[in-house]
């Protein structure tokens, strides 16, 4: 039997020194668990272009990708997940809750407290060191077409 691969991209957003936690409902695979925003990246789209739509789709934020953070892969039981994180910010739009239960600003050093789905753990880690190492992300205006999807 076959292990089911899933590449999926996700966003950090920041935003006046907190980054974005959204919790997923009970109806979603691994309930209750916490995660950055994101989704499945159909065939032919890059993820660049995938965590700009998914945002928008799911919590009626545009965004632009400020930077991103190494690839995650993550085996649960019945699948495989390879994660695409970006750093993002909030261009326009205020959040809206399509899919998720809740959401929360958190300080970075307090994400960890969540009880995060597994495949996020990485991602978290690799963000924390990046900001020790000082250097935390910086808003960039850019004329892209990022969002035009």
């Amino acid at each position: 039997m076959s292990r089911k691969t899933m590449r999926v991209a996700c966003a950090i957003i920041e935003q006046n020194e907190k980054i974005l936690a959204v919790q997923r409902s009970e109806r979603m695979n691994l309930p209750l668990k916490w995660e950055f925003p994101g989704g499945k990246i159909h065939r032919g789209e890059r993820p660049e272009h995938c965590v700009v739509r998914e945002v928008a789709e799911e919590l009626n934020l545009q965004i632009e990708i400020v930077r991103p953070l190494p690839t995650v892969s993550h085996d649960y039981p019945n699948f495989s997940v390879i994660l695409y994180p970006f750093i993002c910010a909030i261009v326009s739009g205020e959040i809206s809750l399509h899919e998720h239960k809740a959401h929360l600003w958190m300080s970075p050093i307090e994400l960890p407290s969540l009880d995060w789905v597994a495949a996020d753990f990485p991602m978290i880690a690799a963000y924390l060191n990046q900001r020790k190492k000082g250097k935390p992300p910086q808003v960039q205006p850019q004329d892209n077409d990022q969002g035009r999807d």
